[in-house]
């Protein structure tokens, strides 16, 4: 199955581009089935034990008016985790390249409607579900005001739980067996977040960094330096920021069983686009300006 995803993605990621396309393409864009990354877990998709939206942040999303004036901004793009594919990396950055040079609408505003008409038409179209999403000029936004988004302020830091210079860390290819797990008095909940996620694109084997949240809610929990150890373990593993995501959900959620529970993947940006999925076990955990494009996330120090 991985041979499969690898030959997908591949079409331009992992490959030289000789000369880029300023002018609109939707060709350009390249789709991969979801359940080809969560077979290996035991994810039915017929029976997801999550729900979730994947969210990208596009910084580099520019078209032309019909007089020439350039239009730019922030994309923010929400689709839902249980579309049959998700968009390769690197085909959409190659298609929000294609409108560098197309003209579109007759002033800033009406440039921007077509813009998002026509992303959310083509990604909508490609992955077979309801893709959302919005241009945000950088100059209108507000960092205080209500159009960010501040979000995961409450998740306390492992580093401020444990002492990770006395921990040994030994496992660098994705171990589950490192998740350890503690029963309180009565049930409680935790709130993890950790900045050591490090793993690789699956295809060029390139670094992908990026900041984990988790919460959970149960008569069974993780110890936090157990989960900084298992976080670890992902460093020299090559998946897809999405599956990841799922990956780690899933092995907490067979290792503990909890009433609830959120996995959160923060990532750094790379070719101008961060992706950032979200699965949880109640759709309510979901917090709405995270998946609402309406919304810019505050981002983490790296993003």
């Amino acid at each position: 199955m991985s041979k499969e995803v690898v030959e997908i993605a591949s079409k331009h990621l992992g490959q030289t581009v000789s000369e880029y396309s300023d002018t609109y393409d939707p060709g350009l864009l390249v789709k991969v089935p979801r359940n080809l990354n969560r077979v290996a877990y035991n994810i039915q998709e017929d029976n997801l034990p999550f729900s979730g939206v994947d969210v990208w942040n596009a910084y580099e999303v520019s078209a032309l008016t019909k007089t020439g004036r350039p239009v730019t901004g922030v994309l923010k793009i929400t689709c839902p985790a249980d579309s049959v594919y998700h968009v390769e990396s690197k085909s959409i950055k190659l298609y929000l390249n294609s409108f560098n040079m197309t003209q579109l609408g007759d002033t800033k505003v009406e440039c921007i409607a077509e813009i998002e008409k026509l992303i959310s038409g083509d990604l909508s179209k490609l992955l077979e579900s309801d893709v959302t999403c919005k241009l945000h000029v950088t100059t209108e936004l507000d960092p205080y005001g209500n159009d960010v988004w501040l979000g995961f302020e409450d998740f306390d830091n492992i580093e401020d739980l444990v002492d990770l210079d006395t921990v040994d860390f030994t496992a660098y290819k994705s171990d589950a067996d490192q998740l350890e797990t503690y029963v309180p008095e009565e049930p409680e909940e935790i709130l993890f977040h950790t900045d050591l996620l490090r793993s690789n694109c699956r295809v060029t084997n390139q670094p992908d960094w990026g900041d984990i949240y988790v919460y959970m809610s149960g008569k069974t929990l993780i110890t936090a330096e157990s989960f900084a150890k298992y976080v670890v373990s992902h460093r020299k593993v090559s998946h897809f920021h999405e599956e990841i995501c799922e990956m780690v959900y899933k092995h907490l959620w067979d290792k503990c069983n909890p009433d609830e529970l959120m996995v959160t993947c923060l990532y750094t940006r790379r070719g101008g686009i961060d992706i950032n999925p979200i699965r949880v076990s109640h759709a309510e955990l979901i917090p709405e300006q995270f998946k609402n494009v309406d919304f810019i996330n505050e981002k983490t120090l790296r993003q």
